[in-house]
């Protein structure tokens, strides 16, 4: 582990220096990324005004209040900023980089093969998500009368870091797919809009679909149990607890799909 952490360290300069290089291509066209800027914060307000209007028509959705609820997409959506802003690869991963030949180019480089993945494409302003979930957090939370402790403070960072390891590891696994077939979509794009249940109580869904988001598909640790940890409420909240060992296991599933699909690859000619 010390020699891994060692490892990634050494490549630090050369991810900031990509970071540096994406963020500079995408303000070349500014008129695209103030669109994609206004693109993003619409759909927000979009799923915002959805959660106010279900809230018109009953007091309380299976026992959770409007604010909580606020507050629970409001928690979602900082995990899946950073992992919408630095993942944006994955999503036509297929067709770019298997069916088009693309990884034999990243093949030859000496970085691994998963980390240049990640950092030829980036969609840095979709950053602004997290600013979007926090400013929700703190409105909800207000309204709530939360009363957020130090520790609080220090659990946050650790919890979001839990759900976007979790969405990586998902995420990687279904691009990996794409070695082991030929489809031009692949499995994302079917399986994309999955990540809005995330966003939800678990408890409103049926007992089987409650078992997929928790043990199967684990989308519940992203947003709903720690959000359950911050608002009090102790019989989900436990569950928080969990994120960051669930979030592991994920990306180290994630990871080891990626490099059997990759050493099961032959190039875009075989």
């Amino acid at each position: 582990m010390a020699l891994r952490g060692l490892e990634m360290a050494r490549y630090l300069p050369l991810i900031a220096r990509f970071v540096a290089q994406n963020l500079k291509s995408r303000l070349a066209y500014p008129a695209d990324f103030w669109t994609g800027l206004a693109s993003d914060l619409v759909h927000q307000a979009a799923n915002l005004v959805f959660i106010l209007v279900v809230f018109q028509h009953a007091p309380s959705l299976h026992g959770w209040r409007r604010e909580e609820v606020v507050f629970i997409y409001g928690y979602f959506l900082v995990p899946f900023a950073v992992f919408h802003a630095t993942a944006a690869n994955l999503w036509d991963f297929a067709d770019r980089y298997v069916v088009r030949g693309e990884f034999d180019r990243v093949l030859t480089r000496p970085l691994p093969s998963l980390l240049q993945v990640f950092l030829e494409t980036m969609e840095l302003e979709s950053l602004l998500g997290a600013v979007t979930g926090v400013a929700a957090m703190a409105w909800a939370g207000r309204a709530l009368g939360l009363d957020w402790r130090l520790a609080d403070l220090a659990i946050f960072p650790v919890l979001v870091a839990g759900g976007v390891a979790i969405y990586y590891g998902i995420f990687i696994a279904l691009a990996a797919v794409a070695f082991w077939t030929d489809s031009r979509t692949g499995l994302i794009p079917l399986l994309w809009n999955l990540n809005a249940y995330g966003r939800y109580p678990v408890d409103i869904y049926s007992r089987r679909l409650r078992f997929v988001f928790t043990w199967v598909l684990p989308l519940a640790f992203v947003g709903f149990f720690p959000a359950a940890y911050f608002l009090r409420r102790g019989a989900w909240g436990w569950y928080a607890a969990l994120t960051p060992a669930v979030g592991a296991l994920v990306l180290a599933f994630g990871v080891a799909v990626w490099s059997a699909g990759v050493r099961r690859y032959r190039g875009a000619g075989s």
